[in-house]
Formats: C-alpha cells, structure tokens, sequence
C-alpha cells in the first residue's frame, strides 16, 4: 500500500514536471539592456525555446519595481509565440522627463503566459527581468573605468565606506573583505548608483593591518572583470582591475 501510494505521488510530480519545463522556455538574447539617449529605440530577442505557444507579456518598472508612468515604451507588449519561434522586442524612448547628468536604471520584465493546460497539469507564468540602464549624451567619463573611480575607505575598524562619484551604475559580484587568511565580509552582489554612498559592516573589527578588498565588476556586455584594492584605515583607495592570467576567461 505505502509503495503504490510513494508510486502514485511520485508519477503526479513527474506530471508537474514535464508540465513545467514544457513551457519554461523564453530565453533573452541579453543580460542587460544599455540604451544611449541618442538612439530612438533599441531592441533584444527573445526566444521561446519549448514546443508549446505561449503569450509573451513584456512591460518596463521603475529602480523601486513600480510600474510608474515612464517615458518608455515596449512594443509589442503582448505577442504570441510558437514552439521554438523568435520574437524581436523594442522600447521607444519619449525623449522627456530623464535626468542628464547621471545615468538612470529600469527593470524590464518579460513574462511567458502558456496556453490554458488540462486538469492536472501545473500551469507557471515565468517572469525574468533584467536590467535596462538609460544613459544620456554628453557624460564625458568612460562607462568601463567606472569600477576604478569608486573611492573605498576603511572608516572604522569594523565598517568599510564605498562611494561612487561618477555617473555611471556600477554592478558588483563576489564583494569580499580579508585580513590576511581571515575573511571579514562577503557579499553575493550589490549595484551602486551615481553619487551613492553605502557603508559595509565586517564581521568583526580589523587589528590594524592592510585589508584586501576584491570584487567583479558586469560590463556593458555581461562580461565579468575582477578588481583588487588594499584598504587601511581613513585612507581613500581606488580599487585596480586584476590581470587575467593565461588560460582563463572573464
């Protein structure tokens, strides 16, 4: 009895599951979205890579995740797809209403809807959302030294005070803190706005000695570019973008 009912539970999530992944399959062509103001629109693909039609809901959100009234537009905002079939998705930009000193960040949001299933199959609207970043003319610094531009101070023994002066977000990975061997802080990710400041809590005071702080920057393109700097206390640091040794990849 307790095998036939294992047997029947096991067979129902085995279902679920191929229910799921028959429909879990858009795919954006991009991790990111760099629009320039100069551009009147610009575009990505998306491709829905499971054989069954979906409908391809897209619509843009603020930094907070509001849908507030921006000055964009996606279109079209609802498409329907085929099985393996390739939809090309475009947001206009109004040309009002944007700050023209910095840079300005947006998340876009791309949902697949499947068709209505049977009885017993599990039916899931899969959203992605990444990130759009709104970039206006005239910024006279190069978006690829951002990362050496953020200032990182040891302000006290046990905080560490990162801020970034230029006008340009700056998307960071595997941000750690070590004194010697000993790690003292790590974080997954952390995006800093312009003219940001943020304070990070170790995890216990520093003795004195030099801290190694190592992060890695996201390009423009999604690629992965690691930094070092060494911190002491109240001195301003610049952090240096790591050589990539022979034989590896970013």
């Amino acid at each position: 009895m307790v095998l036939h009912t294992l047997f029947r539970f096991a067979c129902v999530w085995l279902a679920m599951a191929l229910a799921v992944n028959a429909h879990a399959g858009i795919v954006l062509n991009t991790t990111r979205i760099i629009y320039p103001a100069s551009d009147k629109e610009v575009s990505f693909g998306v491709h829905n890579s499971g054989g069954g039609e979906i409908l391809l809901q897209s619509w843009l959100e603020s930094a907070s995740g509001e849908a507030a009234d921006l000055p964009f537009a996606v279109t079209p905002g609802l498409a329907r797809m085929q099985g393996d079939a390739k939809q090309l998705l475009r947001i206009l930009y109004a040309g009002s209403e944007m700050p023209h000193d910095r840079e300005s960040v947006f998340w876009l949001n791309v949902q697949e809807i499947p068709q209505a299933a049977g009885e017993n199959a599990l039916q899931i609207a899969i959203r992605q959302r990444i990130k759009v970043f709104f970039r206006p003319q005239g910024l006279k610094e190069e978006p690829a030294e951002a990362p050496e531009a953020l200032q990182w101070r040891l302000l006290q023994s046990d905080v560490v005070q990162v801020s970034n002066p230029g006008p340009y977000h700056v998307s960071m990975v595997g941000i750690e803190v070590k004194e010697g061997v000993a790690q003292m802080m790590k974080m997954d990710s952390q995006m800093l706005a312009p003219k940001q400041t943020m304070s990070l809590t170790l995890n216990k005071p520093s003795t004195g000695r030099p801290l190694d702080l190592t992060f890695t920057s996201i390009n423009d393109f999604g690629g992965q570019v690691p930094y070092r700097a060494s911190l002491t206390l109240h001195d301003i640091s610049n952090a240096v973008r790591v050589a990539k040794t022979q034989g590896t990849r970013q």
